[in-house]
C-alpha cells in the first residue's frame, strides 16, 4: 500500500513539473516533448517530500485522514465522515467488544423524570377509634396481612360504656315488648325503647364493631368488653405506631397499609407534550436502583392543569410491582410513546463517545486500524443510545473496551502526535 501511494506520488509530481507553457519552457523550440521531460527532470528529494507531507509514515494512514496528528478536524466533519486511528498493536478480542448497529421499530418519545409512590387507592392508614390502652398486637412492620385480619386488641371506658349501654336499652326493649303485648303500656314507650336501642347499637359500630360482635355482648356473662381493630384492606404493614399498654388517643394512627402489587408513577412532562398524550399509553421506567431493567406501566391520568411555575404537566402512570422489588420513592426517568412506529438505528451507550466537538464512534477497519466517526445521536433508552445519522445498520462498532481508542485518538494533545511543528 505504501509503495503505491509513492508511485502514485512521483507521477504525479513528474506531470507537474513537465507540463508548462510552450511559450515558458525554452525546451519548446528543440526536438524535446515538453510534456514527457527527461526521467532525470524530476527531483526525487522533491518528490520524497510531498510524499512525506501527504502520507503519515508513523501511523501508515493518508496525513488528511490521520485522527492522532490532527483529532480537532472532527470538527469540521459532518456525520458519516471520520477519521483513523492506527494503534501500536491489535487489541485482543476479549479486551474491546464489537457489536452490530441494531435496527428496531420505535415511536416519537418524550422522556422525563420520574418517582414511584405508593397508589392511594391501596393505601390505609389505621387508626384508634376512641381513647384507650392497646392490650395487644397482633401484627409488626411487614406482616402481610388479609382484609379483616386483627391488627390490635384496644380497651376502652369508651367502649365499656357504650357496651352498657347496649345492654341497658335491649332489657329495656324486652321489658316493653312484654307489657306492650299485655297492652299495658301505651306503643309510645315501645317505640321510644326501640329506637334508644337501635342508636346505641349505631354506636358500637360506628367505632367499629360488626353487627356478630354487637350480638355476642347481649349474651349473658359476657364481660371485658374490648375493641378489635381490623385490617381495611388486603396488603403490608408498612408503618407501626402501636406499642402494647400505651394509651392512645382518638384518631390516633396506629398502623399504615399497602398493597404494593400496584404503584404509581409521577411523572413530570413538558407542556408540548399535552396534545399527544391519551390515557392508557404504555410508560418505560429506567430506575436507579434497578439499572439495566425495563419496567413498564399505562398512563391513568392526566393533570388537569399547567403547573403555573414550571409549566409541566403531571401525570400518573400505573406500574404492576408483583415481584415485590419497586419500592416508593425511588427514582428514574421514564418515556412515553407518542407518535406512530419508524424504524430506528441502537448502539450501546458506551459505544458513543463524548468530546469537546461531536460525538464519534469506532468502527473496525484492520485489527490495529479503526475509524472515529463522526455520527448524530437521538434519543436514550436505558443501555441504548440511538444514531440519527453517521451509521447503517449491521455496521460494528466497537463498545464495552473502547476507551484505549478515544485514548489513542488524543494522543496529540498530550504531545505524541506525529504532525509538523
Amino acid at each position: 500500500m505504501r509503495l503505491f501511494h509513492k508511485l502514485s506520488l512521483l507521477l504525479a509530481l513528474a506531470l507537474h513539473t513537465g507540463c508548462s507553457d510552450p511559450e515558458s519552457n525554452p525546451s519548446a523550440g528543440s526536438g524535446t516533448n515538453a510534456c514527457c521531460p527527461p526521467e532525470s527532470s524530476a527531483d526525487p528529494a522533491s518528490a520524497e517530500t510531498a510524499l512525506s507531507a501527504a502520507f503519515c509514515s508513523e501511523h501508515r494512514v493518508p496525513e488528511a485522514e490521520c485522527g492522532i496528528c490532527s483529532p480537532d478536524r472532527l470538527r469540521e466533519l459532518p456525520p458519516g465522515r471520520g477519521l483513523l486511528v492506527r494503534l501500536p498493536a491489535p487489541l485482543p478480542a476479549d479486551q474491546v467488544r464489537l457489536v452490530s448497529v441494531e435496527e428496531t421499530p420505535a415511536a416519537e418519545a418524550v422522556e422525563c423524570p420520574a418517582e414511584l409512590v405508593l397508589d392511594s387507592n391501596r393505601l390505609a392508614m389505621v387508626v384508634a377509634p376512641v381513647a384507650g390502652i392497646l392490650r395487644e398486637v397482633h401484627v409488626d412492620l411487614g406482616t402481610r396481612v388479609a382484609q379483616g385480619q386483627p391488627l390490635a386488641t384496644l380497651g376502652s371506658p369508651a367502649i365499656a360504656e357504650a357496651v352498657t349501654r347496649l345492654a341497658s336499652t335491649w332489657q329495656t326493649l324486652q321489658r316493653e315488648q312484654r307489657l306492650r303485648a299485655r297492652q299495658i303500656t301505651p306503643a309510645k314507650e315501645l317505640q321510644q325503647a326501640e329506637a334508644e336501642h337501635r342508636l346505641a347499637r349505631e354506636q358500637l359500630r360506628a367505632l367499629g364493631f360488626s353487627e356478630d360482635e354487637i350480638d355476642a355482648w347481649l349474651e349473658p356473662g359476657r364481660r371485658d368488653p374490648c375493641l378489635i381493630v381490623r385490617a381495611p384492606l388486603e396488603g403490608e404493614v408498612i408503618e407501626r405506631n402501636a406499642v402494647r399498654g400505651a394509651w392512645v388517643e382518638a384518631g390516633q394512627r396506629l398502623f399504615a397499609l399497602a398493597d404494593r402489587s400496584m404503584l404509581r408513577a409521577r411523572l413530570s412532562l413538558p407542556e408540548s407534550a399535552l396534545p399527544a398524550l391519551r390515557l392508557g399509553q404504555t410508560v418505560e421506567l429506567w430506575l436507579d436502583a434497578l439499572p439495566g431493567r425495563v419496567v413498564t406501566g399505562r398512563v391513568a391520568w392526566i393533570a388537569a392543569e399547567v403547573d403555573a411555575r414550571t409549566r409541566r404537566l403531571l401525570v400518573l402512570a400505573e406500574v404492576p410491582n408483583p415481584e415485590g422489588l419497586l419500592r416508593a420513592h425511588m427514582f428514574g426517568r421514564a418515556r412515553l410513546w407518542l407518535g406512530p412506529l419508524r424504524p430506528a438505528l441502537w448502539i450501546p451507550a458506551d459505544a458513543a463517545h463524548r468530546t469537546d466537538g461531536p460525538p464519534v464512534v469506532f468502527v473496525p477497519r484492520e485489527p490495529d486500524l479503526f475509524e472515529a466517526r463522526v455520527v448524530r445521536l437521538g434519543r436514550t433508552g436505558g443501555s441504548r443510545v440511538e444514531v440519527c445519522e453517521g451509521l447503517q445498520p449491521g455496521e460494528r462498532v466497537a463498545a464495552a473496551g473502547s476507551f484505549p481508542l478515544k485514548a489513542q485518538l488524543w494522543l496529540s494533545r498530550l504531545g505524541a502526535g506525529c504532525a509538523d511543528d
